[in-house]
């Protein structure tokens, strides 16, 4: 039952090439840069990712995508990740875009052995309807689009039927954990995580804290163990390495003023 795993790089040895991957985190909260990195340090190549976005500021997936590691993404934001952008422009990445509820909930219903759902978001747009660019050609046209999806009615409403993610591996960050893969996340840091954890067939959580089994009330548990296969214990150095993408300060309030 102990999970724990010495190295970042001993936790992800066997991720082959072409592997698939869901990654948590949401911008730069939450990412498990350290176990990027060691799939960086292996080399390993032509990766399809299912994650919110692919990375900032040159950190977390950045660091793959910029090494052109990663050949297909599934994703729901590009935001300002100009080499993300570059590369599915220049038809060197394939990028499958989700409504970010719907891939929250593929991931989901993947952990949770729900084959496929039907929901309302994308109907009557090219998310049901089919002809998004998953990849460009490198001159400006489409060489392959999305599929068209079933449509059903239920009581006078339409929905779009939605397929459950499943990946090879997942790489998850937790605030606490266990050694036997109970885990906690804090605040916003909790985004995609416990969902892409479920979606792995083997997941690897790296944690700033490790704590023995017990030490976590039952009740706080946001992701049993049940879903995680491997625990990378973090140093307090790795643990307090985190980036702020947008800082944003208010400016002081004049001399004899009152700052409301």
């Amino acid at each position: 039952m102990d999970k724990v795993v010495a190295t970042a790089l001993e936790a992800v040895a066997d991720v082959p090439d072409g592997a698939s991957l869901a990654v948590g985190g949401f911008g730069l909260s939450g990412v498990p840069n350290v176990l990027v990195q060691a799939l960086y340090e292996r080399g390993v190549t032509a990766l399809s990712v299912v994650s919110n976005n692919c990375g900032a500021m040159e950190s977390g997936l950045a660091v793959l995508l910029s090494a052109g590691r990663i050949a297909r993404v599934t994703g729901s934001y590009i935001g300002a990740n100009k080499e993300f952008a570059r590369q599915y422009l220049a038809g060197e990445l394939e990028v499958e875009m989700i409504p970010q509820g719907t891939l929250a909930e593929r991931l989901r219903a993947g952990g949770a052995g729900i084959p496929a759902f039907y929901t309302p978001a994308g109907v009557g747009t090219q998310v049901a309807d089919g002809g998004l660019p998953w990849r460009y050609d490198g001159e400006g046209g489409v060489a392959l689009a999305s599929p068209r999806k079933e449509v059903r009615e239920f009581d006078g409403v339409e929905y779009v039927l939605e397929h459950a993610i499943r990946t090879d591996f997942a790489l998850v960050r937790a605030a606490k954990g266990d050694r036997h893969g109970n885990l906690v996340f804090h605040r916003s840091a909790r985004n995609f995580n416990p969902l892409s954890a479920m979606a792995g067939r083997i997941t690897v959580a790296e944690v700033e804290e490790l704590v023995e089994p017990g030490a976590i009330d039952p009740d706080a548990v946001h992701v049993p163990g049940i879903f995680v296969q491997r625990v990378v214990a973090l140093t307090a150095e790795q643990a307090a390495d985190k980036m702020i993408e947008r800082r944003t300060v208010s400016a002081p309030a004049a001399k004899g003023t009152v700052d409301r």
